[in-house]
């Protein structure tokens, strides 16, 4: 590793469908409160990092044609990066190799999404390989049902333990949101209730599914020497990682997701960390469906395979458990595709910098962040703690 890297601001609109504004005046309300947050100035970034899904997601044409003004990049160093679910963990990446590897000394990374806009649905069912894929795909939630149901045959985990696993993590995150004052979705919800919505892609249903948001999140990245000369209290970068796998389903292992279990890894050796579920004190993790958290949490090393429900049902992972997870409410609750990630990056900021406020875990020093991306594809770790 190069240069160390502390994370001194973070800024987050309120999620949502924001009809209040225009896209650039939406990316603007995240960068301000980033600058607000870290106390710098315009004038103090060498570089903007920015991205999003596909502009086709949006329903809006060229979306970076407002970056550079929006997001104070005239005249600097300024990149775009899109790899679909995972954009916001490669935007945070992008702006810590910048620092740590010297070509920058303060990064500002945007990820923002006006999905409301547009049909997102519709263009997650027909980017999908149209000759073997598109006809069973039927968009994120077909992918995810398949495998699901890969990784519960694969353990021989009941379909009733499951079920009930998946309705307490909706119930847990729906709950945590209402601390959120950035969350969309503030929902009061019974297991019940999550396991007699209606189905979306079976066995997935309506209460286990991510909303579409609108909104953004600005993070600001700086080298230790910066760090020291602004005085400010920061978060440093204690390892990442990423690692990509095959498109096509049949060419890969989904219900052991190898390309999450090796970015984890990555992550981990770089910050010295060997019992993550002992060490870790707080996690985001990236929660578009309730099913797939659980397989997360087994990549992670969280768990054994196929010990994530039992888990589950005995509050290791919540707010006040062993290793809390998603204590914003996470991606369950708040989903602006291209900013996810980071919110997830900017969340483990707030923890270990103690200003989460009413959704802050008492204690927490070391965080844990992730984003997964493409069509299956891509998953992405950022580790930061108080110290270096």
């Amino acid at each position: 590793m190069g240069r160390p890297v502390g994370i001194i601001g973070v800024g987050q609109t309120h999620h949502g469908r924001r009809r209040d504004v225009s896209y650039p005046e939406l990316v603007r309300e995240a960068v301000l409160r980033a600058f607000e947050d870290s106390g710098l100035d315009p004038s103090d970034i060498d570089g903007v990092v920015s991205g999003t899904m596909p502009s086709m997601m949006e329903g809006v044409a060229l979306t970076h044609f407002y970056f550079a003004d929006a997001m104070q990049g005239v005249g600097k160093q300024i990149m775009k990066t899109e790899t679909c679910g995972s954009t916001g963990v490669s935007i945070a990446h992008t702006a810590y190799y910048w620092v740590t590897s010297g070509m920058a000394d303060v990064v500002l990374a945007v990820g923002h999404e006006k999905m409301n806009e547009g049909d997102a649905q519709a263009t997650m069912t027909t980017v999908a390989e149209p000759f073997y894929q598109r006809y069973f795909i039927a968009g994120a939630p077909g992918v995810f049902s398949m495998q699901s149901q890969m990784w519960a045959d694969r353990y021989g985990i009941p379909e009733e333990k499951i079920r009930d696993a998946a309705a307490y993590i909706s119930v847990q995150h729906h709950n945590a949101a209402f601390d959120n004052p950035y969350a969309h979705v503030k929902i009061r919800v019974t297991p019940e209730d999550v396991k007699n919505a209606r189905v979306i892609t079976y066995p997935v249903r309506l209460l286990d599914v991510c909303p579409t948001s609108d909104g953004a999140c600005a993070v600001i990245f700086a080298s230790r020497d910066k760090v020291k000369k602004f005085g400010r209290k920061a978060a440093w970068v204690r390892g990442v990682g990423y690692r990509g796998e095959e498109y096509f389903f049949g060419d890969s292992d989904k219900g052991l997701w190898q390309s999450a279990a090796q970015s984890a890894k990555q992550a981990y050796d770089q910050a010295g960390i060997k019992n993550p579920r002992k060490e870790l004190d707080v996690a985001e993790v990236y929660n578009p469906f309730t099913f797939q958290e659980m397989l997360f949490y087994e990549c992670f090393g969280f768990c054994e395979p196929g010990g994530a429900p039992d888990l589950v049902l005995k509050g290791t992972f919540d707010r006040g458990g062993e290793l809390p997870c998603d204590p914003s409410g996470g991606v369950l609750c708040t989903n602006p595709i291209g900013a996810t990630g980071l919110i997830r990056v900017a969340e483990t900021v707030l923890q270990v910098t103690e200003k989460a406020g009413d959704r802050q875990i008492p204690g927490a020093k070391t965080g844990f962040s992730h984003a997964m991306g493409g069509v299956d594809q891509f998953n992405g770790v950022m580790i930061v703690g108080s110290r270096l």
